[in-house]
C-alpha cells in the first residue's frame, strides 16, 4: 500500500485495527511510534547497485491501555511527516516487534490493516546461475470449439 491510500483509508475509518499474517489482531493499545523515509542504497549479488526508498511505520505496544490511536490522530502524523520529512508517495513497510523486530508489507480488508509477510529475495538471478521458475503448462486435450469447466481446454 502506498502513502496516498493509507490516508485515503484513514479518512473513512472510525477506528484502526492491524491484523498479523496469522490473523490476530495487534492489540487495540498499540501505538505508532516512528513515521519515517527509509532509503536502502545496495549493491546485489550480481554487482548491480541499487537503491529502495519506503515509507515506514513502527508499531508498538504500550502499557497504556487508555488511549488507542484514532485514525485522525494517524493522519495528522502522517502528514507532519511528509512536510518536515519530505515523503513522497511510496510504499510503506511496517515494523513490529515479536521475537524480534519484524518487517511486513500493508494491506487493507476493508476493516483492518493487514501486515503481510515479505520475503528475501535473489535480484540478480541470471547472474548466479539460478534459474528462473518455468510457467507450467497444461496441454488441451478437448478439441471442441467450447469450453467447459473441469473439461481440459484451460
Amino acid at each position: 500500500m502506498k502513502i496516498s491510500e493509507v490516508k485515503s483509508v484513514l479518512k473513512e475509518l472510525n477506528t484502526i485495527a492491524f491484523q498479523l499474517p496469522d490473523n490476530t489482531l495487534v492489540p487495540n493499545h498499540f501505538h505508532v511510534t516512528e513515521v519515517g523515509k527509509i532509503t536502502k542504497h545496495f549493491i546485489d549479488c550480481g554487482g548491480t547497485v541499487r537503491k529502495e526508498e519506503v515509507v515506514n511505520f513502527q508499531l508498538w505496544n504500550a502499557d497504556d491501555y487508555d488511549h488507542r490511536l484514532h485514525p485522525e490522530k494517524l493522519l495528522n502524523i502522517i502528514e507532519l511527516s511528509e512536510k518536515t520529512l519530505g515523503i513522497e508517495d511510496l510504499e510503506i513497510e511496517v515494523e513490529y516487534q515479536a521475537e524480534t523486530i519484524g518487517k511486513f508489507g500493508l494491506d487493507f480488508n476493508g476493516t483492518n490493516f493487514l501486515l503481510t509477510s515479505k520475503q528475501t529475495d535473489c535480484l540478480a538471478k541470471d547472474n548466479c546461475g539460478i534459474p528462473e521458475p518455468a510457467l507450467k503448462t497444461i496441454p488441451v486435450t478437448n478439441n471442441n470449439s467450447s469450453c467447459t469447466p473441469g473439461g481440459g481446454c484451460c
